[in-house]
């Protein structure tokens, strides 16, 4: 007899990273059904990818705000999904998804059902605002001890769930990144011809919504810095802080340095034709796009924030510097600028570095996980 399991999640997290998960479990035994919070408008996307892998797929009412009132009605739904079937291991993720459901199996845990709760990252963390750590750190204290497992995707998570009252924490190498899509093209993209740029000018990409957490702006400020005409920064991604970014650079006469992209569907094009990755962010849980960054061979320079401290290697994988130190970017940016072989070096040494991280290593962790719980 099949184990029945049950995922919950968003929409927007299922499609971006769960689906070869559920794939996969069902690839290996397991009855899966999953419940996700149509927060993204996607869930029809999420019916025809995972059809064929799930027994049942339920929409339920739960938003991302924890002060919704019509979470009640998403925990109601979620009630009536658990209580109807009798599910071997409940496996959620994401904070709201995450305390609806572990309150909604309190009952079915009485009765054997194993709850795992993965965390992609805490919204308490060193450096973070006192309001996280008043609002989120009480209540996933309190709720640890509503499953059976936490695991979390890097260290300084890892070590703060440790001292929570739950019988088992475990670690994993994130959610696996999709090495399927890093590859080029058939029709790839040429972004330095898109650009009007010559192969001997420097590409420094970042990918990501322009916003404030991922802090773009200390890259400008350090392109201003190195005050280079053969480097350029190129942007992939849409947000609120594009009109102040684009701002800034007219602000500091270096427009023609920066390039918008908007959203892309060729980022990998653009990432194996870039020469360094950036990533400034104040938060991170575990950055896929770094990762992916890795894989295709690309120096990083990133924050020195949880995370990235977990796949950063100073000096290896690139440097980090602090978010607010536009004077450390520039330089650590421009010490790659000028040293081709220390950023090939580098970059060999990161698609090696990045094979953890993988999605078919990660797959292997994830289902030992539930092989474990169901032990």
């Amino acid at each position: 007899m099949s184990k029945k399991i049950l995922v919950t999640s968003t929409d927007l997290m299922m499609i971006q990273f769960l689906v070869p998960h559920i794939i996969n479990l069902s690839e290996n035994g397991y009855e899966v059904s999953i419940a996700c919070s149509n927060v993204g408008g996607r869930m029809q996307e999420v019916k025809e990818k995972l059809k064929a892998s799930t027994k049942e797929i339920y929409t339920v009412r739960l938003h991302r705000s924890p002060v919704c009132v019509d979470n009640m009605n998403g925990y109601r739904d979620m009630k009536k999904i658990i209580s109807e079937n009798h599910y071997d291991v409940i496996w959620t993720n994401e904070p709201v998804m995450g305390v609806v459901t572990r309150l909604a199996a309190q009952k079915a845990r009485k009765k054997g059902t194993k709850v795992l709760y993965v965390v992609h990252g805490f919204h308490f963390y060193k450096g973070a605002p006192l309001l996280n750590w008043l609002i989120y750190y009480p209540i996933e204290k309190i709720m640890a001890s509503k499953c059976d497992m936490i695991c979390t995707v890097n260290c300084e998570d890892y070590q703060r769930a440790r001292k929570f009252n739950v019988q088992e924490v475990r670690y994993i190498h994130g959610v696996g990144i999709n090495t399927e899509r890093l590859t080029i093209s058939k029709t790839s993209t040429n972004i330095r011809q898109e650009l009007k740029l010559s192969e001997n000018e420097i590409l420094v990409l970042s990918i990501g919504e322009l916003n404030k957490n991922k802090n773009q702006k200390v890259i400008i400020q350090a392109i201003k810095k190195i005050n280079n005409k053969q480097l350029h920064y190129v942007l992939c991604g849409k947000g609120d802080q594009e009109k102040e970014l684009r701002d800034l650079a007219i602000q500091l006469g270096i427009e023609k340095y920066v390039h918008f992209l908007g959203y892309r569907k060729d980022v990998v094009d653009i990432c194996i034709q870039s020469d360094i990755y950036v990533m400034p962010s104040y938060r991170e849980g575990l950055p896929v796009s770094s990762l992916e960054a890795m894989y295709c061979g690309l120096p990083l320079v990133t924050s020195k924030i949880r995370g990235l401290e977990d796949i950063m290697k100073e000096g290896k994988t690139g440097y980090m510097c602090k978010p607010e130190d536009a004077e450390g970017f520039a330089d650590r940016i421009n010490t790659l600028l000028k040293n081709s072989e220390t950023r090939t070096k580098m970059g060999q040494y990161n698609k090696e570095a990045v094979k953890p991280y993988c999605i078919n290593e990660v797959k292997k962790e994830v289902l030992k996980l539930i092989v474990g719980l169901m032990k």
